[in-house]
């Protein structure tokens, strides 16, 4: 017993070890705690719970689908209907933006990162490149409506604008991003024909730990949707503890890890006095400075406290919804959906491969975002 432990933890450590996002984290969550004391409690409070308990919900329901073969299954009738990587690229990222309209950009990732990573085992897929343009169509998509993301979310409550409005006011760069998007895509992906590397027989899936999945899936986004997080995911750890215990307990559990403290360290450094007296000298009331002000701030502190840090400062919700609907482009923090893709990936070398093509696009999407912002 004490061997296994031993290994387990040797196992962890070099994890963490060569993770520099989770080592980047670990060292400002030091720094700050040096430079600005938080006891215990205010390091809990910092934390978003509806969200961590959503996150470890959802990874343990997409573990459980992809273990149930189905993935697989449907990524040989893909392959077999898009038989070049342009044209399957294409599907991919539109099926992707289209999906983060509905059911945010983070559950968006968990359904279709599987599906390309299932693609990629069975055809020459190029999948880390995929996986980048996935993070990209979701943040994209997902700026769409409400629904789409937290800082949308966040927005539209304390905006009062209707459903419909805030739909109508974000179509205009929604459809600019995409089209850029799209076209980058057609250029980046060639019209080479997929060939099969292996066939799985039909007989794969594992039927009914799908329909549980599936199942426990709608009933977690209802519940979670409603606030009832904890209970959604409690409920599915019950079930797949007894269905598949495996989808619980070999979860990424470093992932949750790099968003508690993404929490803790970010919202520590927004409530720190000095910077909340830089942000007072600016005014955010008018649209050049809400709009680049939820762009920048969002490369440093991500999208959705940017939101929630310049909402006490300025009331301009088309500027800084465009704001943080393009600062989830650029740097990989920009977006927690960044992050998402990213460790799902699985690659050291991702992490460059992103910034590459996802920088320039930032620098593309200011000038969609402020174009689409002075239409509305």
């Amino acid at each position: 017993m004490a061997t296994r432990i031993k290994r387990a933890l040797n196992a962890t450590f070099e994890r963490v070890r060569s993770d520099w996002v989770l080592l980047i984290l670990l060292i400002a969550f030091v720094v700050l705690q040096i430079a600005k004391p938080a006891s215990v409690s205010e390091l809990f409070a910092r934390i978003d719970r509806h969200t961590i308990l959503t996150l470890a919900g959802l990874l343990m329901l997409t573990r459980a689908i992809d273990q149930s073969g189905f993935l697989d299954w449907l990524a040989q009738r893909l392959l077999r209907a898009f038989r070049t990587e342009r044209r399957l690229a294409l599907l991919m990222v539109t099926f992707a933006a289209a999906l983060s309209t509905l059911l945010t950009n983070d559950v968006a990732l968990f359904a279709v990162v599987p599906l390309a990573q299932s693609l990629a085992r069975i055809a020459p897929v190029r999948i880390e490149r995929l996986i980048i343009f996935l993070a990209l169509a979701v943040n994209a998509g997902s700026s769409l409506t409400p629904l789409g993301n937290p800082q949308n979310l966040f927005l539209w409550q304390h905006s009062g604008m209707g459903f419909g409005a805030y739909v109508v006011m974000m179509t205009p760069v929604t459809l600019g991003l995409m089209a850029v998007l799209l076209v980058v895509c057609a250029f980046a992906f060639d019209s080479r024909a997929l060939h099969f590397q292996r066939r799985g027989p039909a007989h794969d899936v594992r039927w009914p730990l799908l329909w549980t999945a599936l199942a426990l899936f709608v009933a977690f986004v209802a519940l979670a949707d409603h606030g009832f997080a904890a209970w959604a995911c409690a409920g599915v750890a019950a079930v797949l503890l007894i269905a598949r215990r495996n989808a619980v307990l070999g979860i990424d559990w470093l992932l949750l890890a790099i968003f508690v403290l993404m929490f803790v360290v970010l919202r520590g450094v927004a409530g720190l006095p000095d910077v909340r007296t830089a942000l007072g000298h600016f005014d955010f009331t008018g649209n050049a400075m809400a709009y680049g002000g939820a762009a920048v701030l969002s490369q440093f502190i991500s999208n959705v406290p940017a939101a929630i840090l310049l909402a006490e400062y300025s009331q301009n919700w088309p500027a800084l919804a465009h704001g943080v609907a393009v600062g989830g482009f650029g740097l990989a923090v920009g977006s927690l959906a960044n992050l998402i893709a990213l460790r799902m990936a699985k690659s050291q070398k991702i992490w460059w491969h992103f910034h590459y093509l996802s920088i320039p696009f930032y620098l593309v999407a200011l000038l969609i975002g402020f174009a689409a912002l002075k239409w509305v």
